[in-house]
């Protein structure tokens, strides 16, 4: 891998990093400012209305300035502002933290996607799916690492060297990417590298003169606005809905169901959930090899189909062994749907298109457990969570006629 690569790599994984360590330390964070349940939920609320409040205004400001500087601002704020929390002492002030901390990660998440959409047709090869790689590799150890430390270091300090190690890595891989030669732009409604591969292996190496032709990393935003590239943007933008609200069920019922609903262990449950976090990382880190033989719409087809098929596994099988498998199954083919179409996102509307689209996905995180809650008192958790089945099948079936229109 290049060094543009490398560096922007490592961005996904810092900010996987940060997110988990934040993660590790809420039921700290909860007792320490006396929340009851209700109140810990509006102020987690916070985050999500930061992130999404601010991915448009990243989408304007990488359109201005270029993905690289705006990616290196946005890991500095979510590296100082994952420091807040643990310096709170009212729900309120809370609040006001995770809403600069959702600021910053919505920022990172839809800067770095950008910049990775111009990479990805520098390079003329999907490789979209390593990216969000390094991203579900820095969650897992973020989790790890924090968990050790749970108990030796309190969470000021966990999150202190959290934020330090966030600000190294921001700086070091900075200084690789904003000194390297510019990704050429991809110029909205045109296509480009990332596209390698949509309708076969025939078309793996990319088409060349079809990527950005204006030079730089900042996007054009020409075609934009056009109404048949919104349209394209809103679909994909639906597709990661659909993707993401499978992710933010699993995320936060699997254990749940396991325990309660197939009778397992609170340790088999967590290992239930080990094994799809681990599918979902492992699939992403083959996603390129597989979008450049399969094709990115067939990938899409097949990951979205496996995900629902094992989705209902997992919600109706009998047994631990059974559901676990599913799980996985999950994991697998959830894996690459976001990244590719958040990738084809900024093919189609440059920045702008990728904040448009992880806007909608980020609303399908937030939606999933919540709707998951409501039909599962209403109808029970596994009859709820067949709902991802139905949301996976959708992700599956929206690329169709995106790659339609891709021709």
């Amino acid at each position: 891998m290049g060094p543009a690569r490398i560096a922007l790599t490592a961005f996904f994984a810092v900010d996987g990093f940060l997110f988990a360590a934040w993660v590790v330390r809420i039921p700290d964070v909860r007792g320490q400012v006396s929340a009851s349940h209700s109140a810990l939920g509006l102020a987690l609320l916070c985050l999500s209305i930061g992130a999404v409040l601010t991915m448009p205004a990243v989408g304007r400001l990488c359109l201005r300035y270029g993905s690289r500087p705006v990616t290196v601002g946005a890991l500095a704020l979510l590296s100082l502002a994952v420091l807040l929390p643990a310096h709170t002492h009212s729900v309120t002030a809370l609040g006001a933290a995770l809403v600069l901390f959702g600021a910053g990660y919505g920022g990172a998440n839809v800067a770095m996607n950008s910049a990775a959409v111009d990479l990805v047709a520098q390079l003329r090869r999907p490789v979209m799916p390593s990216f969000h790689a390094g991203y579900s590799f820095g969650g897992l150890l973020g989790t790890g690492v924090s968990g050790l430390l749970a108990g030796p270091l309190s969470t000021a300090w966990a999150l202190a060297l959290s934020g330090l190690l966030g600000m190294a890595v921001t700086v070091g891989a900075g200084v690789v990417l904003l000194r390297g030669p510019a990704a050429p732009a991809v110029v909205p409604g045109r296509g480009g590298g990332a596209q390698a591969g949509t309708d076969g292996a025939s078309e793996a190496a990319g088409h060349p003169g079809r990527d950005g032709e204006t030079g730089g990393d900042k996007g054009t935003g020409a075609g934009a606005g056009r109404p048949s590239a919104r349209l394209l943007v809103l679909l994909l933008g639906v597709t990661a809905l659909c993707t993401a609200y499978g992710e933010g069920a699993v995320a936060d019922w699997t254990t749940l169901h396991l325990t309660d609903d197939v009778h397992a262990s609170s340790a088999v449950a967590a290992a239930g959930y080990g094994a799809y976090a681990f599918a979902m990382a492992g699939g992403r880190v083959g996603g390129t090899w597989l979008s450049i033989r399969l094709g990115q719409t067939r990938l899409m087809l097949l990951g979205g189909l496996t995900a629902a098929a094992g989705m209902l596994v997992a919600a109706l099988a009998p047994v631990a062994p059974l559901a676990i498998g599913g799980f996985v199954l999950v994991g697998l083919g959830l894996a690459n749907l976001f990244p590719l179409a958040i990738a084809r996102a900024g093919e189609a509307g440059g920045p702008q298109g990728v904040a448009l689209a992880s806007s909608l996905g980020y609303s399908g995180m937030l939606i999933g457990p919540v709707v998951i809650g409501f039909l599962a008192d209403a109808a029970g958790l596994p009859s709820a969570l067949t709902t991802v089945a139905v949301a996976a099948t959708a992700a599956a079936l929206l690329p169709l006629s995106v790659g339609r229109r891709f021709r």
